[in-house]
């Protein structure tokens, strides 16, 4: 199982649900894990169990596949995404990818400057101008943190203090589930430090400004490019 592989999965089950395909991403996921583990059964992988091989490839299939739908919207807007993997470390970039990777950088003074986490960059093809960071992981209790740290760090910066962040996932650890009584701190922090989270999810959702459904988007982004100018 590879991220081809899931791909093929979820553009199968697209065929038959439709949009709201994404609200499946968590079955397909249970699926590929079945699917991999006979391929891991006829094949094991030396030094590794079951759990750790399909904890790698099930971030991998996560990862391309929100990669997969997010470009197919963004691309209708006129707009270009790249893979952070594709800026980090990499020598001989394009002029177009070398002046994305500049626009996102963060100084840390005698430090030099670095990337943040990001595993989709949106810019504008024609500006190189970056306008959101996306990250994406199966489960959210450690990420979101992490994710507010960059956020503050771009906004921190007059050069970066436009980008949105955002993040995108099934939430299989329901960190920001409702629960009005006794709110978790991950959703404390997307509430306030975010620009929003999207999920891929059929469970209910906080009706919150910042925290939606992932078919609201698109949409979300397409007001924040108005407001942007």
């Amino acid at each position: 199982m590879n991220s081809e592989d899931f791909k093929e999965l979820y553009l199968q089950r697209k065929s038959q649900v439709g949009k709201d395909v994404y609200k499946q991403i968590s079955q397909l996921l249970e699926e590929a894990r079945e699917l991999h583990r006979r391929d891991w059964e006829k094949n094991p992988s030396k030094g590794r169990d079951f759990g750790q091989s399909w904890r790698s490839v099930k971030g991998n299939c996560l990862e391309s596949i929100i990669e997969y739908i997010i470009t197919e919207e963004v691309k209708a807007l006129g707009l270009s995404v790249v893979n952070g993997n594709d800026l980090e470390g990499v020598q001989n970039l394009s002029q177009e990818l070398g002046h994305v990777k500049r626009n996102v950088l963060i100084d840390y003074g005698e430090f030099g400057c670095h990337l943040p986490d990001a595993d989709i960059i949106v810019y504008h093809p024609d500006t190189w101008k970056v306008l959101a960071i996306i990250s994406s992981k199966v489960t959210l209790r450690e990420r979101i943190a992490q994710t507010g740290y960059w956020k503050l760090k771009l906004a921190a910066d007059e050069t970066t203090k436009h980008i949105k962040v955002y993040l995108v996932s099934p939430d299989e650890d329901g960190t920001l589930k409702q629960d009005d009584l006794a709110p978790k701190k991950g959703r404390a922090i997307v509430e306030v430090e975010l620009d929003g989270a999207y999920l891929l999810t059929e469970a209910e959702v906080p009706n919150s400004k910042r925290i939606k459904l992932f078919e609201h988007f698109i949409e979300d982004f397409k007001t924040t490019l108005g407001d942007s100018g």
